[in-house]
């Protein structure tokens, strides 16, 4: 298995990425709050708030919140803590790239929107079945697909098993992204809401063409090599001193 554990440091983007620091604040303090309530509560509140695509058709199969809402709601819920701690580093090292790009609310609105994308994905791909849907893989795959757009060549350090690695962003995110394709494809759920993956993946590269602010270009991986490392990502440009005009 493939863990990205970094890129760079994000506390020393010139805007901070506060959204995304809340985000993680929260799907933990939910998930935490969820376990010390106990497993009764636990397997209550993810009835309550978890997306059941037969509750778009059916309204009797949930005693839940009304289903438009779970397409958000789900997005806050996991099983259990390696759920949940595999999402948020998904979204630690990549998130803040995208929200430092596009801003603090857009962002907020992108990550919603991609998580409501995936979860309509999972209701088409299952329509009137009772399987419940908790999770953020969704909001992730967005943001995932929205930092591959953006910085495909951004080294990231992974742990293969216990090894690190410092490899380019598209071997990790498109070899991750082909793989739930390929999954959503070719067999059954087997647990894992592939389907929602696709979702999210698809949503959040259709928003991100929407959202980027003016000239940024995609898919783009000459840097200059003579910068400082915080200076080459382009999300830097806009805080590089002004160049001295020639005498």
């Amino acid at each position: 298995m493939v863990m990205p554990i970094w890129d760079h440091n994000p506390f020393k983007w010139p805007k901070p990425p506060y959204v995304m620091w809340s985000l993680i604040v929260i799907n933990f303090a939910v998930f935490f709050l969820q376990v010390d309530a106990g497993p009764e509560e636990m397997e209550y509140s993810d009835r309550l708030a978890g997306l059941i695509p037969a509750a778009f058709t059916n309204v009797a199969i949930s005693d839940g919140l009304p289903a438009p809402l779970t397409l958000i709601t789900y997005q806050f819920l996991h099983a259990n803590f390696m759920h949940v701690f595999g999402n948020m580093i998904f979204l630690f090292v990549f998130g803040d790239d995208i929200e430092e790009l596009i801003g603090h609310w857009r962002f907020l609105a992108f990550y919603l929107a991609c998580g409501v994308g995936g979860g309509l994905a999972f209701v088409l791909s299952a329509p009137g079945t009772p399987t419940l849907l908790i999770g953020a893989s969704g909001s992730v795959a967005g943001v995932i697909a929205a930092y591959l757009m953006y910085l495909p060549c951004e080294k990231v350090t992974v742990l293969l098993g216990i090894i690190p690695l410092r490899v380019r962003a598209f071997w990790v995110i498109g070899g991750w992204a082909i793989w739930q394709v390929i999954e959503a494809a070719s067999r059954d759920q087997e647990g894992i809401a592939y389907w929602a993956h696709v979702g999210g993946l698809a949503t959040g590269a259709a928003l991100f063409l929407v959202l980027r602010p003016p000239g940024t270009r995609l898919f783009q991986c000459a840097q200059p090599q003579d910068l400082p490392d915080a200076a080459q990502r382009p999300g830097y440009r806009n805080h590089l001193p002004p160049p001295v005009p020639p005498r």
